[in-house]
């Protein structure tokens, strides 16, 4: 998922070659989501997502991107155990609650009359 102008400064200068780490070596291409999002909880225990990098997606159209969530929210936090590799379609899942609090503050913000100041 692209990086937001705004948080730039929050991610590491080598965050690409982290985030290629994670995504490319650790999870060889494969989406890590083991249910975190939401969706992969029919069966008793893990079960892994089977989306990987570049093919056509499974459960969505087109090809699958796969990206790197931080389990925290927090930027700042690149440890390997606060890092896992997402396709699109789990990230926006497991980003889902977070992205709702945000857009939540930011329309109080609007009806403040912050929404340029902030």
């Amino acid at each position: 998922m692209p990086i937001r102008p705004e948080n730039r400064a929050r991610y590491p200068g080598n965050w690409r070659a982290i985030s290629d780490r994670i995504r490319f070596q650790r999870a060889a291409g494969r989406c890590e989501c083991e249910g975190e999002c939401g969706l992969h909880r029919t069966t008793p225990g893990p079960r892994r997502c089977v989306e990987v990098h570049g093919q056509s997606a499974t459960f969505a159209k087109g090809k699958v991107v796969l990206t790197v969530a931080h389990l925290d929210h927090t930027p700042e936090n690149v440890a390997d155990t606060n890092l896992k590799a997402m396709c699109q379609r789990c990230h926006l899942l497991y980003d889902k609650d977070h992205h709702q609090a945000n857009a939540a503050r930011t329309r109080a913000r609007r009806a403040l009359g912050e929404e340029e100041r902030a």
